[in-house]
């Protein structure tokens, strides 16, 4: 599994809570050609989560959308691609 994680080392201890999902569209081909491609939001601590976890949920090319620990949560062996974004206060799921 290929794996890219945008956060820096001290974001992984302020944006440990995540919204993950699979991506339906990114799935099957490219990084992702052998399985399936993974994403995650991770939301800086004190921002809404909620209000992130509503934003991917309506995005059409997302399902199993889901709220982890990014610490301990482990995409299924299926995934091929994982790809961690960073959600701060300028977010379009806050503004």
């Amino acid at each position: 599994m290929e794996r890219q994680d945008d956060r820096t080392t001290e974001q992984k201890k302020t944006h440990r809570w995540g919204v993950v999902a699979t991506d339906k569209f990114m799935s099957g081909w490219g990084q992702a050609s052998n399985g399936l491609s993974k994403c995650a939001w991770a939301v800086k601590d004190g921002l809404d989560i909620n209000k992130v976890e509503r934003w991917v949920d309506n995005r059409n090319e997302m399902k199993y959308v889901n709220v982890v620990d990014l610490n301990t949560y482990r995409p299924s062996r299926a995934t091929a691609h994982f790809h961690i974004y960073v959600v701060n206060k300028d977010h379009p799921s806050l503004v």
